[in-house]
């Protein structure tokens, strides 16, 4: 017998929705995403489309009435729920714009459950573009079939980062003067959990004192090369998962 076709197709185009989704619902889909179904993707009337809102869940919907610049969604089966992440907030100081976008898109791939800019003495960038980082959270989101999406935390400084650590969570941070390695660091690690990735100068003395003070704190070490920041968070968010997270399901 024939392999029965997968339902919805492969195909379908998928789409995240800022708002709560549910069965019988119909949508009307914002500007860029009509743009991209009725443009790009050469959809129309009758055809469907895959939403998810980082709420309940992933819904089939079909396209219910298109044109004149507007498009409107009916929702028709819900796929599967939101998704459990492991708690593990990654906290990174801004890099260059592209850089840190690619670690905030990457930080969603590998299932971060919170995102956290930070500030520190050495950063080289001191602003950020809330916007544009949470599109490619949402961009990752849609293309690698992710129904949940990090929290993007505002922007903090390193000193009330510490200060107001919370007391439950582990604080494992990337040590350029050495730490353990994370086998022997995250092998047997438990319960809520953080990165912490320094600037492209490595923490000043002050700071990393001060983290090192915190009784959560834990240095470790990425390795015996030298690593860009952005390469630093990446990886150091890959060995969580693989040790620590739910690579080990």
């Amino acid at each position: 017998m024939p392999a029965t076709p997968a339902w919805p197709p492969k195909s379908t185009p998928r789409l995240y929705l800022d708002q709560r989704l549910d069965v019988g619902a119909t949508i009307e889909l914002d500007h860029g995403q009509t743009r991209y179904l009725l443009g790009v993707m050469r959809r129309s009337d009758g055809d469907v489309v895959r939403l998810f809102d980082d709420t309940t869940g992933e819904y089939v919907a079909r396209i219910a009435a298109a044109g004149g610049g507007r498009c409107l969604a009916t929702v028709e089966e819900k796929l599967a729920p939101r998704e459990e992440v492991p708690d593990l907030w990654l906290c990174v100081s801004p890099l260059q714009r592209d850089n840190f976008a690619l670690v905030a898109e990457k930080a969603c791939e590998l299932g971060v459950r919170r995102f956290v800019p930070v500030e520190m003495r050495r950063s080289v960038v001191r602003k950020i573009n809330e916007a544009r980082l949470r599109k490619r959270i949402i961009e990752a989101a849609e293309q690698c079939e992710r129904t949940a999406l990090p929290e993007l935390a505002t922007m903090t400084k390193l000193d009330r980062l510490v200060q107001n650590w919370p007391v439950d969570r582990s604080l494992f941070f990337a040590d350029e003067l050495g730490g353990e390695t994370p086998a022997e660091s995250l092998v047997n690690h438990s319960g809520p959990a953080a990165l912490l990735i320094g600037p492209e100068g490595g923490f000043d003395y002050v700071e990393r004192a001060a983290i090192r003070a915190l009784p959560q704190a834990r240095p470790i070490s990425l390795g015996p090369r030298i690593l860009r920041a952005e390469t630093a968070a990446i990886a150091a968010t890959a060995l969580w998962m693989a040790f620590a997270g739910d690579w080990r399901n």
